[in-house]
């Protein structure tokens, strides 16, 4: 159902203690929506924590591995006894050829933007199917959508993604498991600002400017998706800030 019936609902958020991964977390629990922040920084996720009108669950460990999906599920049936929603958000950002750059970091961005993904649906799906079902939001990107050249490891790893999750659509579909991909632009978080080279960004100029979104632009969106009457599985919903030319 709608997450405006009030019935109780539980999600598992990862990438959860900044950017778009909070911002999604904060929305749901404004709603009534019980939580788990998961992510690899346990101090960063305990003072995310503090912002939640309800006390979140927290569930550390690096999501590229596949006990930590294990984990983050076993971690929020404990806190709240089941689940409902995956947030599969976390994920890394290389603006980069790619040759130019230490190995380990293309390493990290193909482990953690697939196989991260990969892992948390593949956990999550047979808890969902042996449950009646749920709904899987998987934060992808616009460069999932179009070949960019200047970050050619993220667009590929996000193109795997997008085909990823479309065909587990397909697969699912009949099932009552609703699964879709939001695919933003140029965000204004840490993460971005931090791989950019642009930490000293003046975020606000840029989204008055329309060159950069914010996580809760984003959030909109998941929330969009997920307030859907169940019949509708919106697949793919792509946000762009209005100067963003591509």
């Amino acid at each position: 159902m709608p997450l405006t019936t009030g019935e109780p609902r539980v999600a598992l958020i990862t990438g959860a203690g900044s950017g778009i991964g909070l911002a999604c977390a904060l929305a749901l629990d404004a709603v009534g929506v019980d939580v788990v922040l998961q992510g690899i920084d346990r101090p960063q996720l305990e003072e995310a924590a503090s912002l939640f009108t309800r006390e979140p669950g927290v569930s550390v460990g690096d999501i590229a591995e596949p006990d930590t999906s294990r984990r983050a599920l076993d971690d929020t049936l404990e806190s709240f006894g089941q689940l409902d929603i995956l947030i599969a958000n976390a994920g890394l950002y290389l603006g980069s050829d790619g040759w130019d750059v230490p190995l380990h970091r293309v390493d990290s961005v193909v482990r953690i933007n697939i196989l991260g993904v990969m892992h948390a649906v593949h956990t999550v799906v047979p808890h969902l199917l042996a449950n009646g079902g749920g709904d899987i939001v998987v934060t992808s990107s616009i460069a999932g959508h179009v070949d960019l050249a200047h970050e050619a490891v993220y667009s590929s790893a996000k193109h795997a993604v997008a085909s990823f999750v479309n065909a587990t659509r397909s697969r699912l579909a009949g099932k009552n498991i609703r699964i879709g991909a939001v695919a933003p632009g140029v965000v204004a978080t840490p993460l971005w600002a931090i791989n950019a080279h642009d930490t000293g960004a003046d975020i606000p100029a840029l989204v008055r400017d329309g060159r950069a979104l914010l996580p809760q632009d984003v959030a909109s969106s998941v929330m969009f998706m997920l307030q859907q009457p169940r019949y509708v599985n919106i697949r793919d919903i792509v946000i762009l800030p209005t100067d963003q030319a591509i």
